[in-house]
């Protein structure tokens, strides 16, 4: 059984962030990758169990696009993100603007405004660490989003990952 890392520690530094932070034993370049390149987004970004990623189109380089569709096995109903990178540093930085697209599933964000994501990575004695600042244009869409239960979605992913990184190197 791979041994995971600590679960994702959540905090609201404002009235229109959420702060998540994160480590992963593994090298920032692997990190790096996972949270880059389509065919490994793919393996672990999924949330809950029951859903797939039938839409991962990312151009990962300041001034690009993404487009991110997730699909439930169970009703067929859909929903996702996109917008632009604002800021690609690799392998230390991404800054994105991401627009919610409520599909099949809906929901009471307001999908007019960005919220702007900074994550960052940084790596000390084989252990990389990731912060994210998720900036939303208002308290309550902040609110709207955290409502989702997004940040316990992330941790599945995130355990997803302890587990493909482990399985990466030979662990």
């Amino acid at each position: 059984m791979v041994r995971t890392m600590e679960k994702a520690q959540v905090s609201l530094p404002s009235d229109t962030e959420v702060r998540v932070t994160r480590d992963f034993k593994a090298p920032r370049t692997l990190v790096w990758d996972a949270h880059t390149k389509p065919e490994l987004v793919r393996r672990w970004m999924l949330g809950p169990p029951g859903w797939s990623m039938p839409v991962c189109d990312m151009d990962v380089r300041t001034g690009g696009k993404y487009l991110w569709r997730w699909k439930s096995d169970e009703t067929g109903a859909q929903f996702g993100f996109h917008g632009d990178y604002r800021d690609v540093a690799m392998p230390a930085k991404i800054v994105h603007a991401e627009y919610y697209d409520p599909g099949d599933i809906g929901g009471a964000m307001d999908i007019s405004q960005p919220a702007i994501i900074r994550t960052m990575f940084t790596e000390a004695n084989g252990i990389t660490s990731l912060e994210m600042i998720m900036k939303f244009a208002t308290k309550e869409i902040r609110d709207a989003a955290v409502s989702t239960g997004m940040t316990d979605g992330m941790e599945m992913g995130y355990e997803r990952l302890d587990k493909l990184f482990a399985a990466e190197q030979g662990g």
